[in-house]
């Protein structure tokens, strides 16, 4: 297999905006949290139309500190979706308090909302769910995903939260930016119905810091107490007790985690940002040409972008039907790679690893939708600067690939 044959599955659009930056922040001498991690949190905010931002080294540590922030408690539980990535649900374990998973919609792969109130009336009745202890708190918050860049139904879950009294984090790990229509017909960002919204700038992401994560909030108290926690509970910001404005003196309010953004990081973020919107146009453009050159193959079903929502194309998801293909997914993945390109899954449901299989009983009947996914999705490549050459070759895999097995 040639390297410069092979179509990677992800490649991050780096310039020379980005490179200098970087360069110029490690000439500076200070490599971690200070004047650029500031400026990427207040142009983040100004873009997201939230009053704070808060830069952090991950997703990960965004959803664990707005949980953190609104108050979780040993206990209690939070309603999310099966068919999402590890870290959506690994935050509620971290306070001992209990996901409660929800299947998703078949069409978007979001979380389907009329199960989640279903399970959500259950739960306020006393009545038995699977998964959830007999023994429980309240339900504290909902955590919906926006799956490979298509908006979930946040106004269905902004209604859940408000009917019963929790709290909306929204995991946009997938959005930056994505929009959705609301009730006037008017276009509005993803995260913006949230109490907490909460971003990644992973490697692969709509743009990227190589590892990072945001959450944003109109709330000053979780955006003081998100910033305090990011830094091992220490009421001032480190790089303020080491410039030359700031007090050795530092206090350490409660028992913390460490993560910060570094400087390096966002350096990287500053430009990235600032191509935003340009990333997501050019990711529509590849989204429709892969449409185009993919339609019609039997027993290929793609993905497609509702018409009151605006898709960021984190990820072009199709589903490989093998009672019509004639090829299972797993197969399908290895002579894509035999073509030299890449490919990955995007997701084993939660509810079938053996850590959520172990201890809360579930198996993969449990939530159908998700089960029956989980052996049909296969993501391919998509991001700006894949080329016609390169979109043309992805088609004519997946079709050669079809083709020869309906022969076998």
């Amino acid at each position: 297999m040639s390297d410069d044959n092979f179509i990677r599955f992800f490649k991050p659009q780096i310039g020379i905006e980005e490179i200098s930056e970087v360069v110029d922040c490690l000439k500076s001498g200070w490599l971690t949290t200070a004047g650029r991690t500031k400026k990427f949190e207040e142009d983040f905010a100004k873009y997201t139309g939230f009053s704070h931002a808060v830069a952090l080294n991950s997703c990960t540590a965004a959803l664990h500190l707005a949980l953190e922030a609104v108050g979780l408690q040993e206990g209690e539980l939070v309603i999310v979706p099966s068919m999402t990535f590890a870290a959506t649900a690994e935050v509620v374990r971290y306070f001992n308090a209990t996901p409660v998973l929800v299947d998703c919609n078949e069409d978007d792969f979001c979380m389907n909302m009329t199960q989640a109130e279903e399970i959500i009336e259950k739960i306020q009745a006393g009545k038995p769910v699977k998964g959830v202890p007999e023994k429980h708190g309240k339900i504290r918050a909902i955590i919906p995903v926006h799956y490979g860049g298509q908006v979930a139904d946040v106004l269905k879950a902004r209604e859940l939260c408000d009917k019963y009294g929790m709290y909306m984090i929204e995991d946009c790990a997938h959005c930056c930016p994505a929009f959705f229509k609301d009730k006037k017909g008017q276009w509005i960002m993803a995260g913006k119905s949230a109490d907490i919204a909460c971003y990644s700038f992973y490697a692969n992401k709509t743009i990227t810091t190589g590892e990072g994560g945001m959450a944003t909030t109109d709330n000053q108290e979780w955006a003081d107490r998100m910033r305090v926690m990011a830094l091992h509970g220490i009421s001032k910001d480190a790089w303020k007790r080491f410039s030359k404005a700031g007090s050795w003196y530092y206090e350490i309010v409660a028992p913390g985690f460490k993560y910060n953004l570094t400087d390096v990081a966002s350096a990287i973020g500053i430009h990235q940002l600032k191509k935003a919107d340009l990333f997501m146009d050019e990711r529509k453009k590849v989204a429709e040409k892969l449409t185009k050159g993919l339609h019609g193959i039997p027993g290929i079903v793609l993905p497609f972008e509702k018409k009151d929502r605006k898709h960021a194309w984190h990820l072009y998801e199709i589903r490989i039907v093998a009672s019509e293909t004639g090829i299972t997914r797993d197969l399908f993945i290895d002579k894509m790679k035999d073509a030299e390109i890449g490919c990955s899954v995007h997701y084993i449901p939660l509810h079938m690893h053996p850590y959520y299989k172990e201890k809360y009983g579930f198996v993969k009947e449990d939530f159908p939708i998700s089960g029956m996914l989980a052996s049909e999705i296969m993501s391919l490549p998509i991001y700006p600067g894949l080329t016609d050459e390169e979109i043309h070759r992805i088609c004519e895999a997946v079709k050669k690939i079809v083709k020869e097995a309906k022969k076998a």
